[in-house]
């Protein structure tokens, strides 16, 4: 919780063990960086979990002669293993383009009608208030989860989503990582190793965004050093050994 009288920020640990959980990311490998180690432990503890990606991972590699259909569906299949390696019960892509996501009253409606469906206990994403944050679509899948979070709430919004036994929906809590005012701090001890297992499986970015890990034994065993660094840094300044950090936020 922020004070704001003082510009100071208190931390929280843990939330009651949710029942279901939906985590929204743009691109596949998302959620994992994210709240991969938080999604684990609730898996783990029998939460319903699932993972909506929202663009195909069409522009995920730096190689000149890739093709982005054949990415679609190699992200796709690491998606899956990934998913796996958590514990997530179910994974969903939109199928957006990839660096091309728009937030426009469409998405959002999308978004409130899979919250709907859903039915979380708890809902995860980009925080799109971060400073400086430069990739577009994560700004964008941000501002639509936060967003069709409120609209799920309120029967109101879309209501001719209302149907067939679906109704409004309002999750207990939003959790956005990679926050700008981090508040809330959830343990993760016991599962880190979890998180690197699944970015792993994303070994179509091993170059674009884990130096490599995957490609030799030594890349790998740095890149697993580096994610429990950052849990155990995390962690420390709530007196547990390894964390991963969100803003929380009633809706």
């Amino acid at each position: 919780m922020v004070d704001y009288r003082t510009g100071s920020e208190r931390a929280t640990a843990d939330l009651p063990l949710p029942r279901r959980v939906l985590a929204i990311g743009a691109h596949p490998d998302d959620a994992e960086f994210g709240a991969g180690a938080t999604l684990a432990k609730w898996a783990a503890g029998g939460a319903h979990v699932t993972i909506l990606v929202i663009t195909d991972g069409s522009k995920g590699a730096w190689d000149p002669a890739a093709s982005p259909a054949e990415l679609v569906r190699i992200r796709a299949e690491e998606q899956r293993r990934a998913a796996e390696a958590l514990g997530v019960a179910e994974t969903v892509n939109l199928g957006r383009v990839d660096g091309e996501l728009e937030y426009t009253m469409e998405l959002r409606a999308e978004i409130c009608g899979r919250i709907r469906r859903v039915r979380p206990d708890v809902v995860l994403s980009h925080d799109p208030w971060r400073r400086y944050m430069l990739h577009p679509d994560h700004r964008a899948a941000g501002w639509a989860a936060v967003d069709g979070v409120v609209a799920a709430r309120d029967h109101l919004f879309f209501p001719e989503q209302l149907e067939g036994g679906v109704t409004h929906h309002r999750p207990a809590a939003l959790l956005l990582w990679a926050a700008d005012r981090p508040d809330h701090r959830e343990d993760v001890t016991g599962f880190v190793d979890r998180k690197v297992e699944a970015l792993l499986a994303h070994s179509s970015q091993a170059v674009t965004t884990m130096d490599g890990a995957g490609r030799s034994a030594e890349a790998t065993e740095a890149f697993r050093a580096e994610i429990h660094t950052r849990a155990g840094a995390v962690g420390a300044a709530a007196g547990i050994p390894e964390a991963e950090e969100f803003k929380r936020i009633t809706p």
